[in-house]
């Protein structure tokens, strides 16, 4: 089964409804070393949740990875990775930071305990209790 992950995004600088209109995009400006590193164990075909973060702190859709990371190729650094995503669909309901942390099921979650990492894995059993709440039950 393809690994599943959360991209964190500043809806601002560009949200989910940005992906969805420009179909695909090139996911960069990661910086973080622990994000970096999970964005080279990204496969073609995982499924990442969209994040917003700022005011929001939500969930708001699913991409896809169109392939494995590579070298930004508009930045002079090798280790700058970034990866093409396209948009999957929306979340029929946004499900919140406040959401994910009130679930004890979620207890071990990056987003609740590095809530500043901006690409993390996600398990199968996270992945399934936040679809779960994106149906509002």
């Amino acid at each position: 089964m393809a690994t599943r992950w959360l991209f964190k995004t500043e809806p601002s600088v560009y949200s989910y409804q940005d992906l969805v209109k420009d179909k695909s995009t090139k996911w960069d400006n990661v910086a973080n070393n622990l994000a970096l590193m999970h964005l080279k164990d990204i496969k073609k075909g995982d499924l990442v949740f969209i994040y917003h973060t700022g005011d929001e702190r939500q969930a708001v859709g699913i991409a896809r990875a169109l392939g494995g990371a590579y070298s930004d190729p508009e930045k002079d650094n090798p280790r700058m990775l970034v990866v093409d995503v396209e948009a999957v669909k929306a979340l029929p309901k946004p499900v919140t930071l406040a959401q994910v942390k009130a679930d004890k099921k979620l207890a071990n979650f990056d987003l609740v305990r590095n809530s500043r990492l901006s690409i993390m894995k996600v398990t199968e059993e996270q992945w399934d209790v936040m679809m779960e709440m994106a149906k509002g039950k």
